[in-house]
């Protein structure tokens, strides 16, 4: 997970628990119950962890998008 206020590593890690593989998807989320509609969350996934974190998130009704690293541009503010 991405923390705003965190210094961010150089290579992003797959937020899948003891993970340290390379980032290479980005899980957009929001929980309704206690985030705004627009407010958006993200979770970093290797191709291993990507559909396991995608299932976490979409059975919950929280998973909004996934999208390559690459393409991902974080949300200012």
């Amino acid at each position: 997970m991405l923390l705003p206020d965190a210094p961010q590593p150089q290579t992003p890690i797959c937020s899948a628990k003891g993970c340290r593989a390379d980032a290479v998807w980005v899980l957009v989320w929001n929980n309704p119950k206690l985030h705004t509609p627009d407010r958006r969350k993200t979770w970093l996934a290797c191709d291993e962890h990507r559909e396991h974190l995608s299932q976490f998130l979409g059975v919950r009704g929280f998973l909004k998008e996934v999208l390559p690293f690459a393409e991902w541009t974080p949300a200012e503010g």
